[in-house]
């Protein structure tokens, strides 16, 4: 049975603020990123959403020769209507190399001409759209240059994309070479994911309500599932995913975020400090991986060929002989208080059954029935779904009588669907983050000390997979491609006596 609510909005609760007047420089304006993401989202805030100020311009940076009205005509296609009328006029664009000392010396004085032209007071936010070896060099140059020196105001900030370095070694490395030319308040890491509305809902959903405080823990939650499947396979990125595979790509990251938002304690505000501190410690909780428990709590794959077309060693760009992991599923455990003994089952593929990023917690059963015929293990437990994509809503999984004898009893999926809820698409998680990015809101991009904890906890993983390569207690498990992955990830839950609720 699905429910439908009804919901009344409060506009007084919307808390929204519209930035002070800034530059925008955009590296690597001509790339995929730019014209798949962050125009259409800066054309959205200026449109519908009428969110960037009015004293704004834009400014791409790159190495393929354009000039300005070539990049504003490339800005107009991509926003067309509101958002490339209010944002027509304000786009130039600067042709220079990501090394060499003579395209900043012109940035910079371009930059000293729009901010004097559009009256911004010297605010600038760089946004580095650029593969990640050069993320430290440009902001070298950047530093040397003069173009990024701290200050209240005017303000400079640097916002770079995932991956943050390879492994933890490169993670330590690319941290100490930004971190001699940048202040902490200055650099915005991006990890997409925590842009969503959907995961942000589930900070709104746990400390906006008091329903689900009193359960949120060992007592009452048997365990939490956590799933991002894709029906896609690498596509146009196997260059990228080749280096990477599925653990660099989605678990170092996207994953432990979503694990850490989920089970992390009440911070004490809803700011980038207390947010970074609650979460750092949650993650410093995990149990760490020894031999046995990579053997035993982790399963990678990679897709054949299958219902769903090749497999991944039959993709362009891959090798034929290709080890990386397409598919990892892992049962990991937090040892704290709130959830000592509670398997957390974690799981991420491509070219799976469907696509579908969600969080299910199962409660545990009802200590006693009160129905004679009925012991508590005879009852559906009760599940609480966060959808994040594609059909994003919330779901709890409910018993209740149906109409007929004394003790007909069923499931009822109580279903609210976001979309139906409040008749409206939620925006791009690019919106939201470009968005906090100017307004100088660090509480959903990453710090330092989250991204190298991150990496000091898969770090055993990786060196195990270099040590044993394919075989050892680290095989790779083939699987059809559209299917639910591994038959060996099936069994993680099993033998906890629990199975996944989607696919095997």
């Amino acid at each position: 049975m699905n429910v439908v609510p009804r919901i009344t909005i409060t506009d007084h609760l919307c808390m929204e603020r519209t930035p002070e007047p800034a530059g925008l420089v955009l590296f690597g304006a001509s790339g995929d990123l730019v014209r798949r993401k962050l125009l259409p989202a800066l054309g959205a805030l200026a449109g519908d959403r009428r969110l960037l100020p009015a004293q704004f311009f834009l400014l791409g940076y790159g190495r393929t020769p354009l000039d300005d009205a070539a990049f504003a005509q490339t800005v107009a296609e991509i926003c067309p209507g509101p958002g490339g009328q209010a944002l027509a006029g304000r786009c130039f664009y600067q042709a220079g190399g990501y090394d060499d000392a003579a395209g900043y010396a012109a940035l910079a004085g371009r930059l000293a001409e729009l901010e004097a032209r559009f009256g911004t007071g010297g605010n600038r936010l760089f946004y580095l759209a650029l593969p990640p070896e050069v993320y430290a060099p440009v902001c070298e140059q950047l530093a040397a240059g003069g173009l990024v020196t701290p200050g209240r105001a005017p303000w400079r900030r640097v916002v770079i994309e995932k991956p943050f370095g390879h492994d933890l070694p490169t993670a330590d490395e690319l941290e100490q070479r930004l971190s001699r030319v940048l202040r902490p308040e200055q650099l915005y890491r991006i990890d997409h994911y925590l842009g969503k509305d959907t995961v942000q809902n589930i900070l709104m959903l746990r400390f906006a309500n008091r329903v689900f405080g009193p359960v949120w823990n060992r007592d009452h939650i048997d365990h939490v599932q956590i799933t991002v499947a894709e029906e896609a396979g690498v596509g146009h990125r196997a260059g990228y995913f080749e280096a990477a595979g599925a653990l660099r790509d989605m678990c170092q990251n996207h994953l432990l975020q979503l694990l850490a938002l989920v089970a992390m304690g009440e911070p004490p505000r809803f700011d980038a400090a207390a947010l970074e501190a609650e979460k750092t410690r949650l993650l410093g909780t995990l149990r760490p991986w020894t031999p046995e428990r990579i053997a035993a709590d982790l399963v990678r794959g990679q897709y054949a060929a299958g219902p769903a077309g090749p497999g991944y060693r039959g993709e362009p760009g891959v090798r034929a002989d290709s080890g990386t992991e397409t598919y990892l599923a892992a049962r990991l455990f937090l040892d704290d208080w709130r959830w000592a003994g509670v398997p957390f089952y974690l799981r991420t593929g491509k070219r799976l059954a469907r696509r579908v990023s969600e969080i299910a917690l199962t409660l545990k059963p009802v200590p006693h029935s009160i129905f004679a015929s009925l012991r508590p293990e005879d009852l559906a437990p009760n599940v609480l779904v966060m959808r994040v994509q594609p059909d994003e809503g919330l779901e709890l999984t409910v018993q209740a009588k149906r109409p007929g004898p004394k003790l007909c009893m069923s499931t009822m999926d109580l279903d609210v669907s976001y979309r139906q809820a409040f008749q409206a698409d939620p925006p791009d998680a690019y919106q939201r983050l470009l968005l906090d990015a100017l307004l100088g809101d660090q509480a959903l991009f990453l710090s330092g000390d989250l991204v190298r904890r991150s990496w000091q906890f898969w770090q055993p993983v990786l060196d195990a997979w270099a040590a044993a390569g394919s075989g050892g207690n680290c095989p790779l498990h083939p699987y059809p491609a559209g299917s639910w992955g591994p038959a060996a990830a099936a069994q993680l839950p099993v033998v906890d006596g629990r199975r996944w609720r989607l696919g095997a």
